[in-house]
């Protein structure tokens, strides 16, 4: 029996992290996930599909998206209730989304992501979903003209990439981490660093990148990259 869901293009898809594998093991035997409430991304209740971005704890499927499931509902309810034999844990009297899900399903190719990096929730649509091969994919905002530019010069940026600079830590448009620093774009009014560039053309990018050495391309370690609390 296909389990499978029809979707059209511009249904929502939420991407969340994972990572510890008893979430996973709820999501894919008992068919529900859980959301903060207070740290849950906006429009969360509107979402058709819930995909998993897993980290190291996942071995060798790390920092990629390999599992997706159709949402069939969801509902507000306590951890407590959620988890009755962690009544102790900090977080028992806060409130989490219970997504319910349809059985999951695996996604081939996996979405996979260049470089390590920090991923809580990414909103995205159902057709850039079944396009993506990479995470950066799947982001729709005003940069796309300027990313697609970049990937066609043979450059691979980030997007809604964090830099710091002197203990301040941005969100920026576009990333390209090089060997000695990282090239940090900014458009429109979008807060940056002060060395972010400011609505560039492909030559000041490639400019900048030889200034710091020449891009910088590994897939993440497995083995190490810090991750967010489990919640």
């Amino acid at each position: 029996m296909n389990n499978e869901a029809v979707h059209y293009p511009e249904d929502r898809v939420l991407v969340a992290i994972l990572n510890n594998r008893r979430d996973f093991e709820i999501a894919r035997d008992q068919h529900w996930y859980r959301v903060p409430a207070c740290h849950a991304p906006p429009n969360v209740a509107e979402a058709a599909v819930l995909a998993f971005y897993f980290t190291k704890a996942f071995g060798d499927e790390a920092w990629a998206i390999h599992w997706y499931a159709s949402i069939r509902g969801h509902e507000l309810a306590r951890r407590r209730d959620l988890l009755p034999h962690e009544t102790d844990h900090p977080h028992a009297d806060e409130h989490y989304y219970v997504l319910q899900l349809a059985p999951l399903l695996r996604l081939e190719p996996p979405i996979v992501s260049l470089r390590w990096r920090r991923v809580t929730f990414i909103q995205t649509s159902w057709d850039r979903f079944m396009a993506a091969r990479e995470i950066n994919d799947l982001f729709a905002s005003g940069e796309d003209g300027l990313f697609v530019t970049l990937k066609e010069a043979g450059l691979f940026p980030e997007r809604e990439y964090e830099v710091r600079e002197q203990g301040v830590v941005y969100t920026v448009d576009l990333a390209i981490p090089c060997r000695e620093g990282t090239v940090a774009i900014c458009l429109g009014e979008r807060p940056g660093p002060p060395a972010a560039l400011r609505c560039p053309d492909l030559d000041a990018v490639c400019a900048a990148v030889r200034r710091l050495g020449g891009e910088q391309i590994a897939r993440p370690d497995r083995r190490t990259g810090e991750e967010p609390d489990a919640r």
